[in-house]
């Protein structure tokens, strides 16, 4: 690659929209061939990966991606925990999540905790960035960025279905239509999903599954130099899930067992996100590119308060905690939530990518505000004879009745600098300034005022990156960048966000294989924790953040891929591992924190394959296999913790055997973890969790 292929950010499809020759979606990567030349590091998964894995499950897409940590907690992918690198993975509050390049978050700034997350059905690709590159973007500079491309207007007018139907009532319907009229372009799509949910609930007749709607317009418009792309979307959704888990004796005797304390929870949520994406050439060398978002999101998650008391009295051998459980003895005043919130995030985005020759400039700005509305009521409940049976209800007060709002202002100048045949440098400044505010109340009327707090932050992040070219086909890469973590809208005044500095550095081969082999580094003044229910930071906080001081996370990214002839049978092959050593630096007397404790959600071993088997007469069979290290699910669980302090390893197979009938319908059977593995993947939030047991499948997939 003799050119800088990041000329980072909507470099390809800026400079295409500008020419009027097409409407593309806002990349950060570009292709799987863009990602393998990139002066940092970077994964793509692709339409074609998508679609050969019938994938609906964001946590089982990227745990195909080296340097990503995963840690499940509903089997569905509803609400995942993503961790990159640095970035550790509560609810994915530490990385940069975007939809077409818009940050997707409920409140990026204030609230980043991913309780919304993008239908992954509908999705075309997703971009992983890391490295110093990533100061493109923002807020969560630390470990990478993940972009969600949604279905592109396509060239011609054309429709398609994909439909898959499987065990426990699992339904996914995508279907779409969409083409060109002159210098125009349309599309609609919908992705319908329902599932009656893979566990049982105690004295119930309620499922444990979800119904999602979700809806997509897209309208184009482009000219002679300039182009129009509005994007309206909705989704709504209703899951009957919870945050209570299981004691480990109950896991061990029946993993998809849910307590019938947990009978009338549920989750109702609706989001709506618009955009619209101006770009325009100003000349032969200079190109624009604005961006004005607006995204609502509404959620009630009504559920079980402090089961995970019970369950951690439970697992020590409290007998009585363990009948409340079980149901089989009385309880009073059992407190359920409303945790009722309102989110808010809107801004503009501003990019010109510059061609100077050997200098491919992108400089810019972000003008954002987001922020919270947090309104939630208690209702209490007695167990009587195993029934839950209504008392009261209290208005909310205090933490469960609060405002929080960020204000951001951010701005960026990246040079790729081509210095000669073999050497390309890019250069990254970014500067972020941040102001939030917390407005707690003491009545349900919010006319007292119970507290308030107020945080504000810059940050100049400076990074370098370069790749080198030994011969055609060895190629040297190294990096590095300061990383910035937000606090959120809960901060004090007198707390810092979290910085570190960040290295990697590594080596490419491309030729019949592609192998590359990333070392990483990330050096943090002060790790800090992003506290909430779904995922309570190590003193046991469930909001704010929680500093546990100085740390260091480590590791080594390894990937390789191939195909093979095998007569007429071509064998695809793809293989990642990821190693990670993530502990406390210096001992933290104020915290009780030790050198050598090692941090929360990071696993050590992390492994992939995916291996295909190809045949010219339509038939294609494929297996994913995907491991996962235990995990600490506190700070220091390596000193002196226990089992309850830990998740489980995990090695589940996928299998998916296609059929193209012609060249526009093809049928195909999936089985999700063929050997029936189950494991406690999580004991956050409130007991042991399962990952989603064997699942089979059917489907297919028309084009029109």
């Amino acid at each position: 690659m003799k050119r800088g292929i990041l000329t980072v950010a909507l470099a390809a499809s800026v400079a295409s929209n500008a020419n009027g020759t097409a409407l593309e979606e806002i990349t950060i990567v570009g292709s799987e061939e863009d990602a393998r030349v990139l002066p940092g590091s970077g994964s793509v998964v692709d339409n074609e990966q998508i679609r050969i894995e019938a994938a609906n499950d964001i946590n089982q897409l990227l745990k195909t991606v080296p340097g990503i940590y995963i840690q499940e907690e509903d089997g569905y992918g509803l609400r995942p925990n993503i961790g990159i690198r640095g970035a550790t993975s509560e609810r994915a509050s530490k990385v940069t999540l975007m939809e077409d390049g818009v940050m997707i978050a409920p409140a990026p700034y204030s609230n980043p905790a991913a309780y919304y997350f993008p239908t992954t059905l509908r999705m075309h690709s997703v971009e992983v960035l890391k490295g110093a590159p990533l100061l493109r973007y923002g807020p969560q500079t630390t470990g990478g960025v993940i972009n969600m491309i949604s279905t592109p207007i396509p060239q011609d007018n054309t429709g398609k279905i994909s439909f898959r139907y499987g065990e426990n009532n699992e339904m996914d319907l995508l279907a779409s239509w969409g083409g060109r009229s002159g210098a125009f372009g349309y599309l609609v799509e919908t992705a319908q999903r329902q599932s009656d949910g893979f566990k049982d609930i105690d004295r119930s007749s309620n499922d444990s599954g979800y119904d999602i709607a979700d809806y997509l317009v897209k309208l184009g418009w482009e000219g002679e130099r300039q182009s129009l792309l509005f994007k309206a979307q909705y989704s709504e959704e209703t899951s009957d899930e919870t945050y209570l888990g299981l004691t480990d004796a109950d896991f061990d005797r029946d993993e998809n067992r849910r307590y019938g304390l947990s009978s009338i929870d549920e989750m109702d949520n609706d989001h709506q996100g618009y955009s619209l994406t101006y770009n325009l050439g100003l000349g032969d060398n200079v190109s624009m590119t604005a961006i004005a978002y607006y995204n609502e999101f509404a959620r009630d998650w009504f559920k079980l308060s402090g089961g995970g008391s019970l369950v951690n009295a439970a697992n020590g051998g409290d007998t009585l905690a363990q009948g409340i459980l079980d149901g089989t003895t009385d309880a009073e005043d059992l407190s359920y939530k409303h945790n009722n919130r309102e989110y808010e995030s809107k801004g503009v985005d501003v990019n010109f990518d510059v061609d100077l020759g050997s200098h491919q400039l992108a400089l810019g700005g972000r003008v954002h505000q987001d922020e919270m509305d947090r309104f939630q009521p208690t209702e209490y409940y007695d167990q009587v004879d195993g029934d839950l049976v209504y008392v009261s209800t209290k208005a909310p007060t205090g933490s469960n009745n609060r405002l929080e709002e960020a204000d951001a202002l951010s701005f960026w100048a990246v040079d790729s600098w081509q210095v000669n045949d073999a050497l390309n440098v890019n250069l990254a400044l970014r500067y972020e300034d941040v102001e939030s505010w917390r407005k707690q109340y003491a009545d349900p009327e919010r006319n007292v005022l119970d507290s308030r707090r107020k945080n504000s932050s810059d940050e100049w992040l400076p990074g370098a990156s370069f790749t080198y070219d030994l011969n055609d086909s060895w190629q040297v890469l190294a990096g590095v960048h300061r990383g910035f973590s937000p606090l959120g809208g809960g901060a004090q005044a007198n707390e810092e966000p979290e910085t570190s500095d960040n290295w990697e550095a590594g080596v490419r081969y491309r030729g019949s294989w592609f192998v590359e082999a990333i070392g990483f580094y990330s050096d943090f003044d002060n790790k800090t924790e992003n506290c909430s229910n779904a995922s309570p930071c190590s003193d046991g906080s469930t909001s704010g953040s929680f500093n546990t001081g100085e740390a260091t996370i480590a590791g080594l990214e390894l990937q390789a891929g191939t195909s093979f002839d095998v007569g007429s049978v071509v064998i695809p092959l793809d293989a990642m591992y990821t190693y990670t050593d993530a502990e406390i630096s210096k001992d933290n007397d104020e915290e009780g924190f030790v050198k050598g404790d090692h941090l929360a959600s990071v696993p050590e071993n992390v492994f992939s394959l995916r291996l295909g088997v190809e045949t010219g007469f339509g038939w294609n069979n494929y297996a994913v296999a995907k491991y996962i290290d235990e995990m600490c699910m506190n700070v220091g669980c390596n000193n002196g913790g226990t089992k309850f302090d830990r998740s489980e390893d995990l090695f589940v197979l996928d299998l998916i055997s296609r059929y193209s009938i012609n060249d526009s319908a093809t049928v195909f059977l999936k089985v999700d973890n063929l050997m029936d593995e189950q494991a406690i993947v999580s004991r956050q939030p409130d007991g042991a969790r399962p990952n989603k047991p064997r699942t089979a499948s059917v489907g297919f997939e028309w084009q029109f």
